[in-house]
């Protein structure tokens, strides 16, 4: 992706950042980039994008750190090139291009600052190239969101793209069905968690607050809409960029896009407080051996969720393990359904 994709950036200074490149070889840090394209058109405002995109992440500064001095190192530059056009020679400008290099570092002083959390990296990047270009907010929640939730941007894709071979005969419709794993159904409730990009406010004819809002998972944008009830329960959790997971209903229309009504909206962090339970008050020594064996069998890198066995009214910690609803049942088979909770 170039530059030219950058927010704020324009095809012209992208000609002059590269032409100077060219021509002078490649910049050897910020303030000496800063330096090479002072009298070019090349404003404040663009480098603040550039430097939001991570285009520096090569040099050793943090974005935190040059957005905090890049102001003042570009006024300096612009100080000093009006000092030398005037004819004023200063200890500066003595020396060997590398000896350049090293006195401009320190010449030009950065306001050191600690990186920014990975999240507001990723949201800089967002906002200046559109897509995530380091990694995606939601992969570390991956695992969590596959065991919390059942359906995602995927599957609602394939339910529109049944509904749109709706001029195909019976015995295609079901083979189609076949193949993508389609069990959803209008009004059927389901669960789906991400990142809010959107919300949009309306008022209703009866003068009730509803919203549009927009949620991105790994594989895209789904459409959600927000009734008031929901809408006034969900509180502080309806902000952009905030992680959410929804419970609702899907609503699936012939002619529409598919979009889930919502019912509840909450921080999806809350699910890290959830404790898959096991009680193995009653258990035999032949279950309790075999629960111990999936425990280890599903005990990984993947692990979403602590698990706890209960003995009376004792609570044990047990670990973690990674959980979906497949692996919850093959529990459940070891020591019964009424056995196998997930405690919030």
């Amino acid at each position: 992706m170039g530059f030219g994709s950058i927010k704020n950036v324009g095809i012209m200074p992208v000609n002059h950042i590269v032409k100077q490149r060219e021509q002078n070889g490649l910049y050897k840090g910020f303030t000496d980039f800063c330096e090479r394209i002072a009298n070019e058109a090349i404003n404040k405002k663009c480098i603040e994008s550039l430097i939001k995109a991570g285009a520096f992440s090569e040099f050793k500064q943090t974005r935190s750190t040059l957005l905090a001095s890049f102001e003042s190192i570009i006024d300096s530059i612009q100080s000093e090139k009006k000092k030398a056009f005037k004819g004023q020679v200063s200890m500066f400008d003595l020396g060997t291009e590398e000896g350049k290099q090293e006195l401009n570092e320190i010449k030009y002083s950065f306001e050191e600052h600690e990186e920014l959390p990975n999240k507001e990296l990723l949201s800089l990047e967002k906002e200046m190239l559109g897509i995530y270009i380091s990694g995606h907010p939601l992969e570390k929640l991956r695992n969590q969101i596959i065991a919390t939730t059942n359906i995602d941007t995927i599957q609602l894709r394939k339910i529109d793209e049944q509904q749109m071979s709706s001029n195909l005969n019976s015995a295609d419709i079901e083979l189609l069905k076949q193949e993508s794993g389609q069990k959803y159904q209008d009004g059927q409730k389901v669960k789906y968690a991400g990142l809010i990009t959107s919300i949009k406010k309306k008022y209703t004819k009866n003068n009730k607050i509803m919203a549009f809002v927009t949620i991105e998972d790994i594989y895209g944008s789904a459409e959600i809409i927000v009734f008031e009830n929901a809408y006034i329960k969900a509180g502080k959790s309806l902000v952009e960029e905030n992680i959410v997971i929804v419970e609702g209903r899907l609503s699936i229309r012939e002619e529409d896009t598919t979009t889930i009504i919502a019912d509840n909206i909450k921080d999806f962090e809350e699910q890290k407080k959830k404790i898959f339970v096991l009680d193995i008050t009653n258990a035999s020594e032949e279950e309790k051996q075999k629960l111990r064996g999936a425990i280890r069998y599903f005990n990984g890198d993947k692990n979403n969720i602590n698990v706890e066995v209960k003995v009376g009214e004792e609570y044990k910690s047990c670990g973690q393990i990674y959980l979906t609803e497949e692996i919850k049942k093959i529990f459940q088979r070891i020591l019964g359904p009424e056995q196998v909770k997930i405690k919030e």
